[in-house]
């Protein structure tokens, strides 16, 4: 069985960061991708898809770097939970668990990052995961 998940996008909302009572630490946030298409006349469109992310212990220590809007690639699995609410009402959530991160930010000229912070390191050489990233995808170039 296989359940994969990998998301390129911006995130929605600076992360929350806390611990949980047992001293497990635990990041959440929302993360936005976007789809454009030609509709039926011929127009642009752009079509925005939200995903619930999840970071646990050292993943979710690497999220103290990131701010919102900031581009990163996610790998991870899909889980459903359900739960009560104070009223009894079932609640329903769909969440990405991530096991790997890496931060997709365009660099500045003479600059690391556009947000103030240093680029995450997550390579094994300390090398910085931030990278150059076009933002224009010919047709042409989309490999499948």
């Amino acid at each position: 069985m296989l359940n994969r998940v990998m998301l390129i996008g911006n995130l929605g909302k600076d992360p929350d960061i806390r611990t949980t009572e047992g001293g497990t630490l635990r990041a959440n946030f929302s993360l936005a991708t976007n789809e454009s298409y030609k509709d039926k006349s011929g127009n642009w469109q752009k079509s925005t898809e939200w995903h619930e992310i999840v970071l646990w212990r050292s993943q979710a220590e690497k999220a103290k770097t990131l701010r919102k809007g900031m581009l990163v690639y996610l790998e991870g699995k899909l889980i459903h939970r359900k739960w009560q609410d104070r009223e009894g009402k079932e609640k329903y959530v769909s969440e990405i668990v991530v096991d790997m991160l890496k931060i997709l930010e365009k660099r500045e000229a003479g600059s690391n990052n556009n947000t103030g912070q240093p680029p995450y390191q997550d390579q094994k050489d300390g090398s910085s995961a931030t990278q150059e990233f076009s933002n224009h995808v010919e047709e042409d170039d989309i490999p499948f």
